[in-house]
């Protein structure tokens, strides 16, 4: 058996900014370096044996963080980085709607069919993300790892290891900042989801999604929080 560790970045610039921030470098907030100071804590007598990164400096500091009292090599890979948005990146989301009206339909309400000028299409994500971590798997066989990416691709990845297509993306909640997801694949490296979108070490004044207004009652359900 192999166990994953999938844990959304910290919250970023962006995620308060409300811009899209797929391929942006973007660093995390002061509100975000608590989250990891918590996440660290949540971490510290978890056993893990490698750990995986997206590059982009959100997700690489989160994995420092968790990290922290393991001292572990970090491996980064292009793979785990969040959608490229294309010309939506570094656009408010308030404007977003107005300027791309006929993407941001397709980003809302059939997900599965979206891609931008410039970017990456989410049937490309849905692909990339699940190569990138089966690739893991395979080659950290019997082992405990630790892997931090991004809310568009962490859904996605779940997406399918939930066994669902892509067309059934918009059943599967977005994730808190640090959330952590644990999924266990078998010698046949078939997944089973252990828990999801665990944010059991925040609370309401560190967590990101009570203090945005977009978020939904649906997707606060699928929260854990203390």
């Amino acid at each position: 058996m192999t166990r994953i560790y999938l844990v959304r970045h910290a919250e970023a610039q962006g995620n308060i900014m409300r811009i899209f921030q797929g391929s942006i470098d973007a660093d995390v907030s002061e509100n975000g370096i608590r989250q990891l100071e918590r996440l660290k804590e949540h971490f510290k007598n978890i056993e893990i044996d490698a750990v995986y990164s997206s590059p982009l400096i959100r997700a690489y500091k989160t994995a420092q963080a968790a990290n922290y009292y393991h001292n572990l090599p970090i491996t980064t890979l292009d793979d785990l980085k969040e959608i490229d948005g294309g010309h939506w990146e570094g656009v408010k989301w308030a404007d977003i709607e107005t300027l791309f009206r006929d993407e941001h339909r397709l980003w809302t309400d059939e997900p599965w069919n979206f891609a931008c000028e410039g970017g990456e299409a989410m049937r490309q994500v849905y692909d990339r993300i699940w190569n990138a971590i089966s690739k893991i798997v395979r080659e950290n066989s019997g082992r405990r790892v630790l892997v931090t990416s991004h809310g568009c691709a962490i859904r996605n990845f779940i997406c399918r290891a939930s066994g669902k297509s892509i067309e059934h993306l918009r059943e599967i909640d977005w994730f808190e900042n640090t959330s952590v997801n644990v999924i266990d694949f078998d010698d046949n490296f078939n997944p089973n989801i252990i828990s999801l979108n665990d944010a059991a070490h925040l609370d309401e004044e560190t967590a990101t999604i009570t203090k945005q207004s977009w978020w939904n009652d649906s997707v606060l359900s699928g929260v854990t929080r203390s």
